[in-house]
């Protein structure tokens, strides 16, 4: 959350213009004189193997005279190599001793698995012992899906190296965070992997996230390979000399620990990649619903009067969110006492409630250092007192600076974090005397300390005009709110104001003298990181943009750049240089705990901004600080994409309208409608003097708002149906062209339009001023969503004309029915109500399938669950299913398009969702 007012101040001279990966032009003389002297590395020669049904194990001796380029060459190393399943192929190397840093079990469970018999697997591990290299084929056909011959291992004390061969011109889609072209730039093209707050989320840059994982789609099938690493890295994709395409893995430090899955579909990629990085966490139905925030909402009234708006408007708003203009001087887990005083704003999350509505608010993770004048600050003396923030080596806290100014940071390691975290949560968010939120947004987690440049050794100068000045206090709301409380009035409307303030914080006031108990040393043998390495100035520069330029991640320190400094030591004895990559996904863990010990029965919905694989099974995600611009729009497609269907983060959207900058009329208008297509659906934008966005603030918008969510609400129980088979077995909610027709190579790039569930397709106008797209439809039947005009596609682009703003082409692709509920309503709570219609578009063969989930919808554990499973064909739906969900609802319609002598037959049922039933149509 770097807002645009400070962020020019605070970065100053490190913003750049990003406009690709490509190795800067001052850098490239270094990189040709290390990629020489990489050259000479010996590799590895391979013996004593030990080989048993499931899988194998070697030792991996150093072939020759150490290279030492950016490290030293480890002598001895041991392969493992397990068929885990039948799709999934495990393989890791590591050092003999043990020491090398790994990814902790605790932050990343491994995929459970006993292995099976190699000859039962689709894939086959292959190998040249000297020097050592490896291949991964198809057991059935010999196709090589990856081969490290390409060029000889490296494995460094703070680098690794590892090369495979590639097709010419890969059709490559991962190794995220990005916000490049879903399919991957194939020359000269860099992903780096290193957490950073990634204000405008430029192009060729490393964002807030980690995903070291990559599909390949060829013709002849789809497989998957997971990189298990969360050191810094680049990844590169060039051509390059004999060997031709290759994709090369470098990094600071860990091993190599790979899985290879086979597919042979993309979807059947992702369902096996979700295997191994865990299947999303079920989201509460209403937190699919309509989302407002800002940053800047200068009291509870203006929080007020924006809920009353909306509702003045007709505008469903199912959440109301407050960013960290709640607090005190940007303090976490306190409130502003003059512009957010606690029983008023006990009273607007009253009023929501009784509304059917929900509120939300930041935490970050930096808690507020206060100086010797300032004891009494209870997230601190609470931390102290419990000994979980990171520190320095002489025992002090470590102190970088975000919004409150000079903060401490806690670390999540730590063996009382967990007590810490959740005690804040109940205190803080208790339902009987704090604010009783219903879902958290976390930010600022990669971490951020962006103020203050490495070295960050004077905080306290760094933090001067932190935290920003608050907006001058208003005593009442200056204009009615009319069904609002009396404190929620003007003044002299003869309403009573209570007279009940709030004392400034009290909770724990205990004073406590920082710990200055050094961190654990890393012992011998147990992954904890090699001893003597250089944690602040690797020889090894990632590309990490948060540095000045790129070659200042090695000797000027550029990786510890407006964060914590990675020399820094966790309690248990990790180095932040290898765990830095894990800060937020380790958040968003304790957060979640915390949240369930609010609110036991209930499932947690908690959005992130910084995400490391696996993050999905916990939490979800918006993209961060975008801007208000055409390109952002379109980029945020293929970035929601990339969550949603490689990895398995579903829950997943931008901020519509745009972040940062002014957005316009017509922007703001078309990103309406595209993020209703998204599952997080939530507007969110800029600190003053960026405009206000609430989309009742133009006419047109508000039009497009009310005609849109009448769609999303309709068809809410479809998506949240496709979110429940994605938590079950990974299958996306969302897909890229290419997922449904993988055979189609002109979806292979596709990234401007794609499929909300497996049924419908989105098309948005994509350009400023226009009134017209092309959609590409493959060859299959679909029907235009809004006239149920029957189209046949040809494998080519149909131009699609007279698109208003308040216009975005949809279409139903044959043979999947679609249910909806038979009207909307303003909140989710009275959706639920309504009944059903079922959408049948026949496919080219005349049938269709589909399938409905229903629950209560926000329980952790369900008493009962319904699945219905739809299936047309003949003149006849056939409806089958489980159906352990009580419930009044009934489908009360069916209309089938594609037959009659219209083109649609519709038939009035009324049929219970409890039992199976058939009906002739």
């Amino acid at each position: 959350m770097v807002r645009s007012h400070l962020f020019k101040l605070a970065y100053g001279l490190l913003t750049t213009t990003l406009v690709s990966a490509a190795i800067p032009p001052r850098d490239v003389q270094v990189a040709r004189s290390e990629s020489s002297a990489l050259a000479s590395c010996p590799g590895y020669k391979a013996s004593k193997f030990k080989i048993t049904d499931k899988g194998l194990t070697a030792e991996l001796t150093l072939a020759g005279k150490p290279c030492d380029v950016y490290g030293k060459d480890l002598r001895n190393l041991v392969l493992e190599v397990t068929y885990e399943t039948e799709d999934r192929l495990h393989v890791k190397i590591q050092d003999k001793a043990n020491d090398v840093y790994q990814v902790p079990e605790s932050v990343f469970p491994r995929p459970k698995s006993a292995g099976i018999n190699s000859k039962k697997s689709t894939l086959k591990f292959n190998y040249k012992s000297n020097p050592f290299s490896f291949s991964v084929t198809r057991a059935k056909t010999g196709e090589v899906l990856f081969d490290s011959s390409a060029a000889p291992l490296v494995f460094e004390s703070q680098y690794l190296r590892l090369r495979t061969k590639l097709p010419n011109n890969p059709n490559l889609y991962g190794l995220g965070e990005h916000s490049d072209p879903f399919r991957l730039n194939r020359t000269d093209y860099i992903r780096t992997l290193w957490s950073q707050d990634s204000y405008g989320t430029p192009n060729g840059a490393n964002l807030y996230g980690n995903h070291p994982v990559y599909f390949e789609h060829r013709k002849t099938g789809t497989h998957g390979v997971f990189f298990l690493n969360s050191n810094g890295m680049d990844i590169k994709i060039d051509k390059a000399g004999p060997g031709g395409q290759f994709l090369e893995y470098n990094t600071l430090g860990g091993v190599l620990d790979f899985y290879f899955v086979s597919g042979p579909t993309p979807i059947a990629v992702s369902q096996q990649y979700a295997e191994i990085a865990g299947l999303p966490a079920m989201m509460p139905y209403w937190g699919l619903g309509f989302h407002q925030c800002r940053y800047g909402y200068r009291d509870v009234f203006e929080v007020a009067e924006v809920v009353y708006n909306y509702s003045q408007a007709r505008i469903p708003l199912e959440t109301m969110w407050t960013d960290i203009d709640y607090m005190e001087r940007r303090r976490v887990f306190t409130l502003d006492p003059e512009r957010f005083p606690l029983p008023l704003v006990r009273q607007l999350v009253d009023k929501l409630h009784s509304d059917d509505q929900h509120y939300i608010v930041m935490v970050d993770p930096a808690v507020w250092y206060p100086n010797s004048s300032n004891a009494g600050y209870a997230a601190f003396d609470e931390g102290i007192k419990e000994d979980i923030f990171l520190k320095r080596n002489n025992g002090s806290v470590w102190k970088g600076v975000v919004w409150p100014g000079v903060s401490v940071f806690p670390d999540w390691f730590a063996k009382n974090v967990s007590r810490y975290w959740i005690n804040q949560f109940k205190t803080f968010f208790s339902k009987d005397t704090g604010i009783d939120i219903d879902a958290l947004w976390i930010d600022m987690n990669e971490p951020s300390s962006f103020p203050c440049y490495f070295p960050c050794d004077d905080p306290d100068k760094s933090a001067i005009g932190f935290p920003p000045e608050p907006p001058p206090v208003r005593t009442s709301n200056p204009r009615e709110l009319p069904g609002w409380p009396d404190d929620f009035q003007p003044a002299g409307t003869n309403r009573a104001r209570s007279s009940e303030t709030l004392a400034p914080e009290t909770r724990g006031l205990v004073a406590v003298a920082p710990n200055t108990i050094k961190p654990r040393a890393g012992a011998r043998g147990q992954q904890l990181g090699l001893p003597g390495r250089d944690l602040l100035y690797p020889k090894y520069a990632i590309h990490n943009k948060a540095a000045y330029q790129d070659s200042w991640n090695a000797d000027k320190g550029g990786i510890s750049n407006k964060t914590v400094n990675t020399d820094v030591i966790h309690e248990n004895g990790l180095a932040e240089y290898d765990v830095h990559n894990l800060y937020g996904t380790m958040m968003s863990s304790q957060s979640r705990d915390a949240m369930l010990a609010r609110r036991p029965t209930l499932r947690p919905l908690i959005i992130t901004r910084s995400t490391f694989a696996g993050a999905g099974a916990k939490v979800g995600k918006w993209l961060g600080d975008n801007f208000s611009t055409w390109q952002h729009y379109r980029e945020s497609i293929r970035t929601v994409l990339g969550f949603a269907s490689i990895y398995q983060v579903p829950m997943v959207g931008a901020d519509i309208c745009g972040f940062a900058q002014n957005t316009t009329e017509d922007l703001c208008a078309r990103w309406a409608m595209l993020g209703a297509f998204s599952p997080f659906y939530r507007d969110h934008n800029e600190y003053l003097p960026t405009i206000p966005q609430e989309l009742y603030r133009w006419p047109v918008v508000a039009e497009a708002a009310r005609k849109i969510i009448d769609v999303r609400y309709r068809l809410l129980d479809y998506i949240y149906t496709a979110l429940y088979q994605q938590t079950v077995d990974g299958t996306p909610l969302l897909n890229p062209m290419f997922y449904l027709y993988p055979e189609d190579p002109n979806t292979f790039d596709l990234d401007l339009q794609y499929f909300y569930g497996t049924g419908v397709l989105v098309a948005p106008v994509t350009e400023q001023n226009a009134t017209s797209v092309d959609v590409y439809l493959p060859k299959d039947v679909f029907y235009d969503f809004w006239t149920h005009k029957r189209i046949e596609g040809k494998g080519r682009n149909i131009r699609v004309t007279n698109q208003s703003l308040t216009d975005i082409p949809l279409y139903l692709r044959g043979g999947v029915i679609i249910p909806l509920r038979t009207k909307s309503a303003m909140t989710t709570t009275e959706l639920r109500k309504q009944d059903f219609e079922l959408l049948i578009p026949v496919g080219a063969d005349g049938k269709a399938q589909g399938q409905l989930y229903l629950d209560d919808g926000v329980s952790l554990e369900q008493k009962g669950v319904t699945l219905a499973k739809f299936e047309y064909a003949n003149g006849k739906l056939t409806v089958k299913g489980k159906w352990g969900y009580q419930t009044d609802l009934k489908i009360s319609k069916v209309t089938v398009i594609g037959e009659g002598k219209k083109g649609k037959k519709v038939v009035e049922v009324n049929k219970s969702l409890t039992e199976n039933f058939v009906v002739k149509v």
